[in-house]
């Protein structure tokens, strides 16, 4: 076969096949020979997959192991066949991430009636085949294949990215999430509960992102610390003259909200007249706003969240019941960082990561203490507090590199390790490394806290009658101060030990 690449062209193509791997090419050919031969010529850089039929070719388009598609025009004649044909390449045009598709025959005016059909069809060939033309035309075929896998890649990355935020490996986030996934796709209500801070907000702006409607307006709106009046307002609009100060319309949120989805947060704390103009709305989808007696019809997801027991305010009849169970068809539960203290490291690092580039610091990691800090903490704010105090902690640090004890907040100190410890134990048994350990962190206490037994004790983060058994125990003597020493010195003093009475019971360890 006569080659109509120069023979640099024909190098670069042969490095090229040989560099990667053995590309997965199917070829939809009813001559099994041509298949054998083309194989052997195509060598080890391709990998031929032949079917006879452009209609079994079309049930392969989806798999992951195609890169490129080559078809034969003159599979055989009819009007069926070529009903196949039109369809498998309108397949391949349609679909997002479809293999490119190469197409070869040896009547030209049949590739012509295909070019049409871009971009499913990324070249046309004519027979007899060029090799050299050919290798060149899959390589760049299996190139634009690598692109239109890693596109497809970072939009799926993107799209779960949307969910990253609500980052976390414990169980009841993967329950959070599995739930997110479930309800995004269709448009029923949900109520997202759990304590101030959890990540409510973050639960409903994932289920919009994830949903139809990703690209409309995602409209989040509070009803705490507002009076009713400003609330009906915000939520459903004005016209002009509706009162005094109304100079022109205005829409409200359910209105802005239309064709995307309004959150509405703390729902609980809306007044009962609220809560039944609210219901007549969900009910009709049609809103009337303050001033008129025209009905808007309303297009929007309603996604509702409060921190409050809905279900005690319908016994208390603060709460609407039947307005409880028109919000409330899918309910999401967020587990208090309390909850899931396995997720703390996972949140302080992405927090850190965050804050580091938005302060333009260096930091890049957490002190042994600094983290003990963090697990041992009852985080009553959630992960509001956590973001907190980590972008506090950051902002405020002296080391440009780790966040320490020294950064945390004063109420968090107490519950750290002492970060000024020997790095080194004195050599022996499990036993005396424990007890050589444990007399560090005593002393360290009480030295850091001038012998002030009660600040000591809620630095170690136990009762002051523990510390003082751990006293008697380790054998640590009470702290004597010399005030004309620079630096606060513990004198240990023996301490007399009592001796079991039962020596096979309770041996004394030396």
């Amino acid at each position: 076969m006569r080659s109509c690449l120069p023979f640099e062209r024909k190098e670069e193509v042969t490095l090229l096949c040989e560099q990667n791997r053995s590309r997965q090419i199917l070829l939809i050919d009813p001559d099994e020979v041509f298949c054998q031969v083309l194989q052997d010529v195509l060598g080890t850089a391709y990998k031929l997959r032949r079917v006879s039929t452009a209609k079994a070719g079309a049930s392969r388009l989806d798999s992951a192991e195609v890169d490129v598609i080559l078809l034969n025009l003159d599979l055989q004649n009819g009007a069926a066949a070529n009903e196949d044909i039109l369809t498998m390449v309108r397949l391949t045009s349609e679909q997002k991430f479809a293999p490119p598709m190469i197409v070869y025959g040896w009547d030209t005016r049949r590739n012509k009636a295909v070019e049409g059909l871009r971009p499913g069809v990324v070249d046309f060939l004519e027979q007899p085949l060029d090799v050299q033309a050919l290798k060149f035309r899959l390589e760049a075929a299996c190139r634009r294949a690598d692109l239109t896998r890693d596109l497809g890649a970072a939009q799926r990355m993107l799209s779960s990215n949307r969910v990253a935020r609500l980052l976390g490996n414990s169980k009841p986030m993967a329950r959070v999430n599995e739930l997110i996934h479930k309800v995004s796709e269709v448009l029923t209500s949900v109520l997202i509960t759990g304590e101030s801070g959890t990540g409510k907000g973050v639960v409903a702006r994932a289920i919009h992102d994830l949903g139809p409607r990703a690209k409309q307006p995602f409209v989040a709106f509070s009803a705490c610390a507002l009076p009713e009046s400003l609330i009906e307002d915000e939520l459903f609009g004005h016209e002009k003259g509706a009162f005094t100060g109304a100079i022109q319309a205005r829409r409200g949120r359910f209105e802005e909200a239309r064709g995307g989805t309004i959150f509405l947060d703390e729902i609980g704390d809306l007044a009962l007249p609220l809560q039944a103009k609210l219901l007549r709305v969900l009910q009709e989808r049609s809103l009337e706003r303050l001033g008129s007696n025209t009905s808007h019809p309303i297009d929007a997801r309603i996604l509702c969240a409060t921190s409050r027991n809905l279900e005690k305010m319908v016994q208390e009849g603060t709460f609407r019941e039947d307005l409880y169970f028109r919000i409330s068809v899918v309910r999401i539960h967020m587990p208090a960082l309390r909850e899931r203290t396995e997720d703390i490291p996972l949140l302080a690092e992405y927090f850190l990561k965050t804050f580091a580039q938005t302060h333009n610091k260096h930091l890049h990691g957490f002190t042994l203490g600094f983290q003990q800090a963090l697990a041992e903490h009852h985080w009553p704010g959630n992960v509001r507090e956590l973001q907190n105090i980590i972008e506090r902690s950051l902002v405020l640090a002296d080391d440009d590199e780790h966040l320490s004890v020294k950064d945390l907040p004063q109420e968090l100190q107490g519950a750290a390790i002492p970060e000024d410890l020997p790095e080194e134990f004195p050599e022996g048994s499990f036993h005396q490394s424990v007890r050589a350990f444990k007399r560090e962190l005593v002393r360290s206490a009480l030295r850091r806290h001038a012998g002030n037994k009660l600040q000591a004790a809620r630095k170690l983060g136990i009762s002051r009658c523990y510390l003082h058994r751990l006293l008697n125990q380790l054998e640590i003597a009470p702290v004597v101060l010399e005030e004309d020493s620079e630096e606060t010195e513990l004198q240990a003093i023996p301490v007399p030990r009592t001796v079991p009475r039962d020596l096979s019971i309770a041996p004394r360890v030396a």
